[in-house]
């Protein structure tokens, strides 16, 4: 077997390293325009979802349109609204929930509700009215600091400033009322 001699392996070594670190050569006004991320959006339209927990249905997200952004923070826009039909244990529709805009924050698991925001107990029939509304889907709630008002089933409309509630409605806690309301005749409960 012949070998090269030595002073021709250099050379060899040599011509690799320069066709190599030539070839490495960057254009000095590309490099911003390299640094942007570029990131991809999906879209979707007529949207059926459905949200399950321990192989039972929790909840089922219906919209016109859907768009999902990747970013650091991904979150899937409804700019065209939104339905999700909430069940209890027993496969009944619990409450529903309408919102004519919807930002889902999939790290967070929130979802945040804009623009004539409907919440109804199917069950009792009491609804709730705003205009922002968010719904932590880890803790099946939903709250807000905006204005609210709430329809009972039996024609009371409760008015305030902040709300918390399970995301079937079956309970609230409104953090400032206002409005008109009716008090017992005998006066308020005492403890």
């Amino acid at each position: 077997m012949n070998r090269l001699p030595r002073n021709i392996l250099f050379l060899l070594y040599c011509l690799t390293a320069c066709v190599v670190l030539a070839a490495c050569e960057n254009n000095m006004k590309d490099l911003p325009n390299f640094r942007q991320k570029h990131f991809g959006v999906d879209e979707g339209k007529q949207i059926t979802a459905y949200m399950s927990e321990s192989a039972k249905v929790k909840a089922r997200l219906t919209a016109p349109y859907m768009r999902r952004n990747e970013v650091d923070s991904p979150y899937v826009e409804f700019p065209q609204s939104l339905h999700v039909d909430f069940y209890n244990d027993s496969m009944t529709i619990a409450s529903v929930m309408d919102a004519r805009y919807g930002k889902w924050l999939e790290l967070q698991s929130k979802v945040l509700l804009r623009d004539s925001v409907v919440v109804k107990n199917t069950l009792k029939g009491d609804t709730l009215y705003c205009q922002e509304l968010w719904w932590d889907q880890k803790s099946e709630k939903f709250y807000t600091t905006k204005r609210v008002q709430i329809h009972k089933a039996g024609g009371t409309v409760l008015y305030g400033t902040g709300l918390e509630a399970p995301q079937d409605l079956s309970g609230y806690t409104i953090y400032q009322i206002t409005g008109p309301f009716a008090f017992p005749e005998n006066g308020m409960p005492k403890n």
